[in-house]
């Protein structure tokens, strides 16, 4: 690992966790700084190892957001489907909640549920990875964001702390809980796992813009994506529509605004402030979704609402930052 690959490095293995278990405060740790800071023992090489390792793969290999976005996603289902098993497991943690959300859209041939399997997989492909990876990339200068952080001893270290605390998880998982997913379930995801992993490095990013038409406002990029990542959550905290129309609804707002993203990305002018922006969109939303969140556990208002305040304005000082550092005024 290279001196000047050192900061973005280790910003990335301690954001990716932060927005993938804490933005969101609903566990027993919201607001207890202690156990916060604890989890990241197991987090920063979960998480932030998994992340660093698609964003340094994805450069080393000369491919840009497609192939990261599609490790993400294989990512996302290698977390709940392979290593904390909860996408199979209808009783995880004795979550209470869980069992509503799982039966509306539950499909006994893949022994999952629809809805909850989307929403682990979405939220890793934007929380755990994307959006942690295009914040850290605006850091850098222009010419750095595309070059590798990372030499061969950094990626072998990464990689065996990975391997490390995705094996501390299962095991803990199979001392803890009371179910093990059938031998089909777990060939099947990582099936998936392999699938994708095989498409990610098989697409090529576009070196020019392909529409001639300008990049839209990077204020419009990010208030879009706020809003539309946004739609979901409200419509599952005030209706409770986990059943297969809020699947369509869900899966309805992530396709728009994917193809969003890349029709806009094919216009002259789509920089990494655009990046930011959806990044930034997307962090917002889950910050603001934190707030009517009911945590897991005995969590006080107090801890609760000092939690989501922190993280809220951890979150737009985080993107005030990345924008002046970037020099993007």
């Amino acid at each position: 690992m290279s001196l000047k690959g050192l900061p973005p490095a280790v910003g990335l293995l301690l954001l990716a966790p932060v927005c993938a278990e804490y933005l969101s405060g609903y566990d027993s740790s919201t607001g207890d700084v202690t156990e916060l800071l604890g989890g990241l023992f197991v987090f920063v090489p979960l998480y932030g190892a998994a992340a660093l390792l698609i964003r340094e793969g994805a450069r080393r290999a000369g491919r840009g957001w497609p192939t990261m976005f599609l490790l993400a996603a294989a990512f996302g289902v290698m977390q709940p489907g392979l290593i904390d098993q909860a996408m199979f497991n209808p009783s995880y943690r004795d979550i209470a909640y869980l069992a509503p959300m799982l039966e509306p859209t539950y499909i006994p041939q893949l022994g999952i549920g629809a809805y909850l399997s989307l929403h682990w997989v979405a939220g890793h492909v934007v929380f755990s990875i994307c959006a942690p990876i295009a914040i850290m990339e605006s850091f850098l200068k222009p010419e750095r964001r595309t070059t590798p952080w990372l030499g061969w001893p950094g990626l072998v270290v990464t990689a065996l702390a990975f391997a490390g605390a995705a094996w501390f998880v299962v095991t803990w998982h199979l001392k803890t809980e009371n179910f093990v997913p059938s031998t089909a379930q777990l060939a099947g995801a990582g099936a998936v796992v392999v699938a994708l992993v095989a498409v990610a490095f098989s697409v090529r990013s576009r070196s020019v813009p392909s529409d001639p038409r300008p990049a839209p406002n990077p204020w419009l990029v990010g208030g879009v994506t706020l809003v539309l990542m946004s739609v979901s959550m409200v419509l599952e905290w005030t209706t409770s529509l986990v059943d297969w129309t809020g699947f369509a609804v869900y899966a309805g707002q992530l396709a728009l605004l994917a193809v969003l993203l890349v029709t806009w990305s094919r216009r002259t002018g789509w920089g990494q402030l655009h990046r930011l922006a959806a990044a930034g969109g997307a962090l917002l939303a889950q910050a603001a979704g934190a707030f009517v969140t009911q945590p897991l556990g005995d969590v006080s208002a107090t801890a609760k609402l000092g939690h989501n305040v922190a993280f809220a304005l951890g979150v737009v000082l985080l993107i005030i930052l990345a924008r002046k550092k970037a020099g993007l005024r």
